[in-house]
C-alpha cells in the first residue's frame, strides 16, 4: 500500500506542479525564441456551423468588419443546419463570403474539411461562431508567420464572465490561467501540444485534412504540423474573447466532450503516442497524465485510509482527503453562501477529474459518431442557465465516491476491531 500511495502521489505532483516546472524552468534556461514581424499575407477565414442562426448574422457582421487589410475569403460552412443558417447564407451578398452548405450533419471536422479545400490564401484562420477577435489580433497572430519554421499560431484567450457561479469562476480564472501559463511555457521551449480552436492560424500547405468526426482538431492539427518539422506557438497579444459558461453543469459537460476527445485522438491517431510526434513528452505530460490522475486520486485516498492505523501521517492525510472532497461535493451539491466560494477551488478539482471519468465513459459506450455528443453551434446559442439532461451524470460521479469511501472506512474499522 505504500508503494501505491507514493506512486499516487508522484503521479498527481507530477502532473499539476512538475511538468508545468519543468517546461518553465526550459522556457526560461532554454528559450526557442522565433522571429515576428509586420507581414500582411493573404488570409482564409474558415467557420464551421450547425443551427447558429441566432449568433451568426452577428458573426457575420463582425467578420465583415475585422481590420486586417489582407482578408482574402470568408468561407462559411453549414453543417446539415436545420434552423435557418443555410438560408441566411444564401442571402448574402458580400463578394467576400464563400459558403459551403453541407446537407447532412457530419461533424465539424468534415465542415472544417470542406472549408480548407475552397481556402486559396497562404494561411488559414480558423474561427468559432462565439469568440469575438480584437482589432489588430489577426495581424498580431500572422506577423508569427514571417518566422519560417511556425507553422501553426494560436491567440490569446481572454474570457468574460457573466453571472458565473463560484466553481465555473474558479475554472476559468485559476485554471484557464494556469493552463495559459502551461501552453506559453510550452511554445518558448518549442510548441504548445494544443492551441484554442476558436482562433488560431496555419499555413496553408502544411494543413492537413482532418480524420472525420475526431473531435479535438485544435489538437490534431497543431500536432500534425509538428510532426511535419514546424513549430506551434502562442501570440498573447492576438487576443480573443469569449464568454465562459455561467454554470458549473455546462462546463463540465464541455469538459467531458474535450476529455472524450482525447481519447479518440489517441484511437484515430495512435501516431501522436509514438515517436513520429516530436513533442511526445510534452503530450503524455500535460495530456494523457491527466486522464490517469483521477484514479491516481482513488488509489490516495484508499491507500491512505488502509495505512492510517501504522501511522499517524497517513492518517492525517486519509482525514484531509476526505475533508477535501466532502466539501467539493458540498460545493457543487448545495448552494450553501459561506460554503460555496471556499469549496470552489476543490469542486472545480472534483469536476475537472470527474469529467475525465465520464469522458473514458463516453469514449467507450457511445453509440454513433462521438461528435455528436456536442453541438458547439447549438450550445453557444443556448441559455448557459439550462444545462442539458445529461449533465446530472455528475451527482451520480460524486454518490459513488461517497460509497467507495464509506465502505473503505467501514471495512477499515471492522479490521482494526478484529486486531483488538
Amino acid at each position: 500500500m505504500k508503494i501505491a500511495f507514493w506512486v499516487s502521489l508522484g503521479c498527481i505532483l507530477y502532473t499539476y506542479a512538475g511538468y508545468p516546472a519543468i517546461m518553465w524552468m526550459f522556457a526560461r534556461l532554454r528559450p526557442l525564441r522565433w522571429n515576428v514581424a509586420p507581414i500582411t499575407p493573404d488570409v482564409s477565414v474558415v467557420l464551421a456551423v450547425h443551427n447558429g442562426i441566432a449568433l451568426l448574422p452577428r458573426k457575420i457582421e463582425h467578420l465583415l468588419g475585422l481590420d486586417y487589410p489582407n482578408i482574402k475569403e470568408f468561407i462559411i460552412v453549414s453543417d446539415g443546419s436545420t434552423d435557418g443558417t443555410a438560408e441566411l447564407l444564401a442571402c448574402q451578398q458580400d463578394s467576400r463570403i464563400k459558403t459551403i452548405i453541407l446537407k447532412e450533419h457530419m461533424g465539424k471536422a468534415a465542415a472544417v474539411n470542406a472549408g480548407m479545400t475552397q481556402a486559396g490564401a497562404d494561411v488559414i484562420l480558423f474561427v468559432d461562431v462565439r469568440p469575438e477577435v480584437a482589432p489588430g489580433a489577426i495581424q498580431h497572430l500572422v506577423s508569427n508567420f514571417a518566422d519560417p519554421s511556425v507553422g501553426c499560431v494560436a491567440g490569446e484567450l481572454i474570457l468574460r464572465q457573466q453571472g458565473n457561479d463560484n466553481t465555473t469562476t474558479a475554472v476559468s480564472k485559476l485554471y484557464w490561467r494556469y493552463e495559459q501559463w502551461i501552453r506559453t511555457s510550452e511554445a518558448v521551449a518549442h510548441s504548445t501540444v494544443g492551441v484554442y480552436g476558436g482562433f488560431y492560424a496555419v499555413r496553408r500547405e502544411l494543413a492537413v485534412e482532418l480524420p472525420v468526426g475526431i473531435i479535438l482538431d485544435d489538437l490534431f492539427q497543431p500536432l500534425s504540423i509538428i510532426r511535419q518539422g514546424y513549430r506551434s506557438v502562442l501570440d498573447s497579444s492576438a487576443c480573443v474573447y469569449d464568454t465562459w459558461p455561467s454554470k458549473v453543469e455546462s462546463e463540465f459537460y464541455r469538459k467531458v466532450r474535450t476529455l472524450a476527445g482525447n481519447f479518440q485522438l489517441y484511437q484515430r491517431a495512435p501516431w501522436t503516442l509514438t515517436l513520429k510526434n516530436h513533442v511526445l513528452f510534452q503530450l503524455v505530460s500535460h495530456k494523457v497524465m491527466r486522464l490517469l490522475v483521477p484514479y491516481c486520486l482513488v488509489v490516495l485516498l484508499i491507500s491512505s485510509i488502509s495505512l492510517s492505523a501504522r501511522s499517524p501521517l497517513y492518517a492525517a492525510l486519509a482525514v484531509i482527503q476526505i475533508l477535501v472532497w466532502t466539501v467539493a461535493t458540498a460545493g457543487l451539491r448545495y448552494r450553501i453562501p459561506v460554503l460555496h466560494p471556499i469549496a470552489a477551488p476543490a469542486s472545480a478539482l472534483l469536476m475537472l477529474n470527474a469529467a475525465a471519468v465520464v469522458g473514458l465513459y463516453k469514449f467507450v459506450f457511445t453509440r454513433g459518431p462521438l461528435w455528436k455528443i456536442w453541438s458547439s453551434g447549438e450550445a453557444a446559442a443556448k441559455d448557459s442557465n439550462h444545462a442539458p439532461d445529461k449533465l446530472t451524470v455528475i451527482e451520480p460521479v460524486a454518490v459513488a465516491a461517497a460509497i467507495d469511501i464509506g465502505a473503505t472506512l467501514k471495512k477499515h474499522s471492522t479490521r482494526q476491531q478484529r486486531v483488538g
